[in-house]
């Protein structure tokens, strides 16, 4: 017979999966209590929130359990048509996203000419970013053409969404940029 190391390996795992899963259900043990009980404690005094994941347009729905107003777990929501319970790697880590220690909480401004970071609160940075728009948009705001044509348009802003939004998002995001009069809307999913 000749066997490869590769087909070792794999008869060797299958052995030893089928020699313990044999001795568990050989002594009757079930592991299905232990997992409810688990799932009972660990949720126990949460009170679940219907949520949406946040990153792709799929909409996978989820429950965001909370004790008081900490967040203590996310997970699918097994009544989702979409995504039945289940999430993808980058929803499954949600949980991970609002208890990051590093997750910025602060803007990080470099003043034209200065060599040094500053460091501001978000609705200083906001309120900055809101003026500078505005500016931009008042400064090459173009209401008609040459040749009389209504453009209402602004060339000098452009849009560049994230590929992680979703369906509500977007559109509300879409309204936003058209109602300001950019036209130079872009996903970095196309990109």
């Amino acid at each position: 017979m000749d066997l490869s190391r590769r087909d070792f390996f794999k008869v060797s795992a299958g052995a030893v999966t089928g020699t313990a899963l044999g001795g568990v259900a050989g002594l009757g043990a079930s592991l299905a209590p232990t997992l409810a009980q688990a799932q009972t404690l660990r949720i126990e005094k949460a009170k679940a929130t219907p949520s949406v994941c946040p990153y792709c347009s799929v909409g996978c729905a989820t429950l965001v359990h909370t004790v008081g107003d900490k967040i203590v777990n996310i997970e699918g929501d097994p009544r989702s048509p979409h995504n039945e319970g289940t999430l993808c790697p980058k929803g499954a880590a949600i949980y991970q996203l609002h208890i990051n220690p590093n997750r910025p909480t602060k803007a990080l401004h470099r003043a034209p000419g200065a060599t040094d970071w500053e460091v501001w609160d978000l609705d200083r940075a906001m309120d900055r970013i809101a003026a500078l728009l505005k500016k931009t948009r008042d400064d090459t705001f173009i209401e008609r053409l040459e040749n009389g044509k209504q453009v209402n348009c602004t060339p000098a802003i452009l849009s560049l969404g994230g590929a992680t939004l979703d369906n509500e998002w977007n559109h509300i995001h879409q309204k936003l940029m058209r109602g300001l009069g950019i036209v130079a809307i872009e996903n970095q999913a196309r990109i």
